[in-house]
C-alpha cells in the first residue's frame, strides 16, 4: 500500500470516527437543538422538600395548592383544576391525591367551599410554606415538590393548564412504581 493511500485511509478513518463526536459536542455546548424535555409544567430546580408538611403521609403523587388569604379567580381556578385533574386520572386516582394546604391566614370562606370538592383534601399547617399561592405543584412520592403550574385568572387558560397537569401526572404515574 502506498504512502498516499495510507494517508487517505487515515483521513477517512478520522472523519468517520472523530468528526461525529466533535460535532455532537459542539451541538450540545451551543444548544443547536431543542432538548428532549416532555414535561408540560415548569421544573423546580432544586426541588422543594415538603417532608415537614407531609410528615407520616402515605406515599402518593400529590397535586398541591396553598390557599391564600383571599381566594380570588386564580384560587378558584386552581381548586377547580386540581379537582378535575384528580377525577380525570380515573383508575389511577387512588395513587394520587389533591391537597389544599391551609394556614391560619387562609380564606375561611374558600375553605368552607371546599365541600363542593369532596375529593380534595385539606392539610392545615401552622407554619408558612415556601410555595406560591398562584401555582399548583406536583409533589412526588418522596415528598419533593418537583413541577409547578402557574394558574391564571382566565378560566380557559386554567383549563389548558389543567390539561398540562393531567398529561404530566399520567406520565409520572405510568413511569412510577411507587404510590
Amino acid at each position: 500500500m502506498s504512502n498516499a493511500a495510507s494517508k487517505k485511509t487515515l483521513i477517512i478513518m478520522v472523519a468517520v470516527f472523530v468528526l461525529p463526536v466533535v460535532l455532537a459536542k459542539l451541538a450540545l455546548d451551543n444548544d443547536w437543538f431543542t432538548k428532549g424535555a416532555t414535561n408540560k409544567g415548569q421544573l423546580l430546580a432544586p426541588t422543594i422538600d415538603m417532608s415537614a408538611l407531609l410528615e407520616n403521609a402515605e406515599p402518593k403523587w400529590r397535586l398541591l395548592y396553598v390557599m391564600p388569604s383571599k381566594c380570588d379567580a386564580v384560587c378558584e381556578n386552581a381548586l377547580f383544576s386540581i379537582n378535575q385533574v384528580w377525577l380525570a386520572l380515573g383508575k389511577e386516582s387512588d395513587r394520587a391525591q389533591a391537597v389544599v394546604v391551609t394556614t391560619a391566614s387562609s380564606d375561611q370562606t374558600a375553605i368552607a367551599a371546599l365541600e363542593d370538592y369532596p375529593f380534595v383534601e385539606t392539610l392545615p399547617v401552622t407554619t408558612s410554606t415556601a410555595l406560591a399561592s398562584s401555582s399548583v405543584y406536583i409533589v412526588d412520592t418522596q415528598n419533593n415538590a418537583m413541577l409547578f403550574y402557574d394558574i391564571k385568572d382566565d378560566r380557559k387558560d386554567a383549563v389548558m393548564e389543567s390539561r398540562n397537569m393531567l398529561a404530566d401526572m399520567r406520565k409520572l404515574l405510568k413511569l412510577s412504581r411507587i404510590g
